[in-house]
């Protein structure tokens, strides 16, 4: 069937309960698509200034020229305040979107199971919460179905469809047309811990801290490395001040503690005393930055080089970090291109210094190993042809007058060079490989596919790239070496290679086929 077909038609009503930002925003995503929406709140004055809200974001709107006025006037015309639950007796599909408590959750649903009609569509926003366990003490608990927007919901593409052991495909296929006729993308997830996005998106930020515990670099360097060489859009620091260190501490925590206190989402001790000292972030002043008016803005370290050479040698291939070398010749710079040993890594020659890309050994280990004193890893990047910034880390053999060598010839080919402390996998390889390590245990364990988890994490938290994309681009031969030598670096679980990597390198299959 088409989404014309599944999805809920304009003339249904829609209930949204609970009226703080992101039921405000729900409402306002309905009542855009035209239905007719009833507004609940149990503080009445909530309703109002939920209403104030979406009426302020609409003129808005009107105001740069991205909403017609008649289209604005319309909308407001459908959003209705409800003073009392029994007022969504009529409404097709409730959504919940309330305090984040399992009890209260529960409760609200068996009062409301007995007020709406018998085929109305019951949803709950819950970002973290069991849709089974909501549902566990509902007389029909197969019309319950998760239904996450992402904050701000009129601006977020991206709406996870979780269903529940007991919840009916059908009621979950149905909600999915309804979003997707809203405007919205929509990825189907079984009820995990986390779901995808706040599940898959834990070592994004549990890596960071990792580093920043090590002091691999202070936090706007290693901001700007995971901006400028990953591509995200935000740094995993400043995106924790912007969300509240309260808050994703929160979310760390409820995935830790439901996956039996797995390793792999252990939350930071040293977030745990940024939330102690009251340091939330943007909404406080202060996090890991200051945000006080007149605080200065921290830069983030760029070593400056020094004697650049005229003539390097590439060893081999550098594979996906081939543009670096085509960069250094538009820049000038002499290229002499040896063969090396088949199977091996390539490097460049700068002067007495070795470039080569991380596989998740620390340079001083891996210096020993390969017999040269000079080397200096660099980490990964989204694209080397066009990325701004390279992080580097050289082996405390390695000489100073070596590495500034290596930063000042790489600056003439426009790479700014930011010195990473030696730690294993660095910081943007390190992230990805967990990336895709998590993402490749959440298609094992059944609970989304791997387009669903590409999709979410782009349309969900703006990724440039998916997990899965990331580990086709690059390989997973690639991804299950930087792992082992993680695991086998810290001695941890927190490392320990997905079964579906391990399978599909065995095969040399994707992880789409």
């Amino acid at each position: 069937m088409s989404v014309s077909e599944t999805a809920l038609p304009a003339s249904a009503t829609v209930g949204v309960i609970g009226a703080g930002t992101m039921g405000a925003g729900i409402a306002q995503v309905a009542a855009r698509a035209g239905h007719r929406v009833r507004l609940f709140d149990a503080d009445a004055k909530a309703v109002e200034r939920g209403r104030a809200g979406i009426e302020k974001e609409l003129r808005g709107l009107v105001a740069k020229g991205k909403l017609d006025a008649g289209e604005c006037e319309r909308t407001l015309a459908r959003i209705a305040p409800a003073a009392a639950l029994s007022d969504l007796a009529d409404c097709a599909l409730v959504i919940e979107a309330i305090v984040e408590d399992l009890e209260v959750k529960q409760k609200l649903f068996r009062t409301l199971e007995g007020i709406v009609r018998a085929d109305a569509v019951l949803a709950t926003n819950t970002s973290s919460l069991s849709i089974t366990a909501i549902g566990a003490m509902l007389a029909q608990p197969q019309r319950l179905v998760g239904m996450h927007f992402f904050n701000p919901a009129p601006r977020m593409k991206l709406v996870e469809i979780v269903s529940g052991v007991q919840t009916d495909a059908r009621i979950a296929e149905r909600v999915a047309a309804t979003a997707q006729r809203w405007g919205k993308h929509t990825v189907f997830a079984r009820s995990t811990p986390g779901f995808i996005v706040n599940r898959l998106a834990r070592p994004f930020y549990a890596e960071a801290w990792r580093a920043y515990t090590e002091s691999v670099a202070d936090p706007v360097t290693l901001d700007a490395v995971v901006r400028d060489c990953g591509g995200f859009p935000m740094g995993p620091f400043e995106l924790m001040d912007l969300i509240g260190h309260d808050v994703n501490l929160a979310v760390t925590r409820s995935v830790f503690d439901a996956t039996f206190g797995d390793r792999r989402y252990a939350p930071a001790l040293a977030q745990v005393e940024l939330v102690r000292a009251g340091r939330l972030g943007r909404k406080t002043g202060q996090g890991i930055y200051d945000h006080r008016d007149g605080a200065a803005k921290p830069e983030p370290q760029v070593e400056p080089g020094a004697d650049p050479v005229a003539r390097i040698v590439a060893v081999g291939s550098l594979g996906l970090a081939t543009p670096i070398i085509t960069r250094l010749e538009a820049a000038g710079i002499d290229v002499v291109r040896v063969q090396g040993q088949a199977g091996a890594a390539g490097w460049l020659e700068i002067g007495p210094a070795r470039l080569m890309l991380s596989d998740g050994r620390p340079a001083t280990r891996r210096a020993v190993e390969e017999g040269h004193r000079h080397l200096v890893l660099f980490d990964l990047a989204l694209d080397y042809a066009t990325t701004p910034r390279l992080g580097l880390a050289p082996a405390d053999q390695c000489g100073s007058a070596a590495f500034r060598t290596v930063c000042a010839t790489l600056a003439r080919a426009g790479f700014a060079c930011s010195r990473l402390d030696d730690a294993a996998g660095l910081i943007v390889l390190r992230i990805i490989a967990a990336l895709v390590n998590e993402a490749s245990d959440a298609v094992a364990y059944g609970i989304c596919t791997a387009d669903a988890i590409d999709d979410a994490m782009r349309y969900g938290v703006n990724y440039p790239r998916g997990p899965m994309a990331w580990a086709e681009a690059v390989g997973l031969d690639y991804f299950a070496r930087v792992l082992a030598n993680l695991r086998e670096h810290y001695g941890e679980e927190r490392y320990r290679t997905s079964v579906l990597i391990q399978r599909r390198g065995w095969t040399q299959r994707g992880f789409r086929e």
